[in-house]
């Protein structure tokens, strides 16, 4: 992959790197899209799966879906994106990798600071008393997942539509975005907001803003570089190319 002499320059001189990554990049382990799910869940509409509108009308078809996507991240691996991201750790301490991804490969593939702005699926809490639940302790009732200290409902420790992302992950993420001189946005479609905003954020603050994706989107026309491909191809040779440069850090 030919690397564009302003992204050369750029891993030369960065010493802040931020990375927004979306479902591409989760994608290429073989983890399925939400709106990619097949058999009894195909026939559902996401906000049935994903509300507390829907959690609360129907809390066991909503644990069995969770439960259900749980088994199969039991079946995949980080992949070379996020391997990759981990070396450009190495070459670039401090790097931040902010998530839409709530299926935790970031974390097994090694990344040390990562800000999940969409929750984590393994992560658990009750409705009532906050309490924290692991997902292999959880007390079913009537297929109704329900917390052993008070008896209210426990729900993912994901973000439903309608909620606020975590005020504290948010946070951090438009600081690192705003503190970056080289942001890379992987795998996302763009279209999912706030966490769209980051790439603007970091540009309008003079990062670098470099967008790794196999087709356009709506970020494309901000980017200052567009490589075309998959995350598990294209980052790895960005790493290459990083190695290969002479560092001289901004000023």
């Amino acid at each position: 992959m030919i690397i564009p002499p302003l992204l050369l320059k750029s891993l030369a001189t960065a010493t802040r790197v931020a990375a927004l990554t979306g479902a591409g990049i989760s994608a290429e382990s073989g983890v399925p899209t939400f709106r990619g799910a097949n058999g009894l869940w195909k026939e559902m509409r996401a906000e049935e799966l994903a509300s507390m509108e829907g959690f609360l009308k129907n809390p066991a078809l909503v644990w069995e879906w969770y439960a259900h996507r749980r088994a199969i991240l039991q079946t995949v691996q980080p992949n070379a994106g996020h391997r990759a991201l981990v070396d450009l750790e190495r070459l670039y301490p401090g790097l931040v990798v902010i998530t839409q991804n709530v299926d935790g490969l970031h974390r097994r593939a090694g990344s040390s600071r990562v800000y999940e702005l969409h929750g984590n699926i393994e992560r658990n809490s009750c409705t009532a008393c906050g309490e924290p639940h692991p997902s292999t302790a959880v007390a079913l009732r009537d297929g109704r997942p329900m917390c052993t200290r008070c008896g209210g409902l426990v729900r993912p420790d994901v973000v439903w539509f309608g909620e606020l992302l975590p005020e504290e992950e948010w946070e951090e993420s438009v600081r690192a975005s705003r503190a970056a001189d080289l942001f890379l946005s992987i795998g996302t479609s763009g279209l999912v907001f706030p966490a769209a905003s980051l790439p603007l954020v970091a540009r309008d603050a003079g990062a670098v803003v470099v967008e790794v994706n196999p087709e356009e989107s709506p970020l494309t026309v901000a980017a200052d570089v567009s490589l075309r491909g998959p995350a598990g191809e294209v980052l790895p040779a960005l790493v290459e190319a990083a190695r290969g440069v002479t560092r001289s850090p901004r000023a």
